[in-house]
């Protein structure tokens, strides 16, 4: 196993619309968690397509429909990608987000702190759950899904300050 990891965090457009990006942002950092790229970026269908089905399989084990409301949320604004790395960033990072349902996601955590909708709510409104933030499911999905996010280019390696303190 592979303790330091890298993992893609999307800041949806329900983060980036309420201005609370950079206190999502800094809740990583706190945690000592470390950037190793970002961007702002508006994708288009084709590449929620490869993200959603071709790397996470969204139609195959839930619905179109779920999709389509996805994407209808997606495509609002533009989003915050980014890569954080740190050990065992992945399961860390999905232990900080909470549960995909903001409802069921307990206080503390970024959906339970900033987010409250259900998916009884979402689909009586036809609407994707805006739960504010995508994180890896896995180390092999992060793998993948930074792959499609970022080139090579732009990730950077670099020994944050705090890393001189700590070994």
């Amino acid at each position: 196993m592979t303790y330091v990891q890298r993992t893609l965090v999307v800041l949806k457009p329900d983060s980036v619309g309420r201005s609370i990006s950079w206190e999502i942002i800094s809740r990583f950092e706190r945690a000592g968690l470390h950037i190793a790229g970002m961007k702002m970026v508006r994708p288009d269908k084709a590449f929620f397509h490869h993200h959603y089905e071709t790397i996470g399989t969204m139609i195959t084990r839930k619905s179109e429909k779920i999709f389509e409301d996805t994407l209808a949320l997606m495509m609002k604004s533009p989003i915050i990608a980014i890569v954080l790395e740190g050990v065992e960033a992945v399961e860390y990072v999905r232990k900080m987000v909470g549960p995909t349902e903001p409802k069921s996601a307990a206080p503390g955590t970024i959906r339970g702190d900033y987010a409250h909708i259900s998916y009884g709510y979402a689909d009586v409104a036809w609407l994707g759950i805006p739960n504010l933030v995508h994180a890896s499911g896995s180390a092999e999905e992060a793998e993948q899904e930074i792959k499609h996010w970022f080139t090579e280019k732009e990730l950077f390696d670099y020994a944050p300050l705090h890393h001189a303190f700590t070994r």
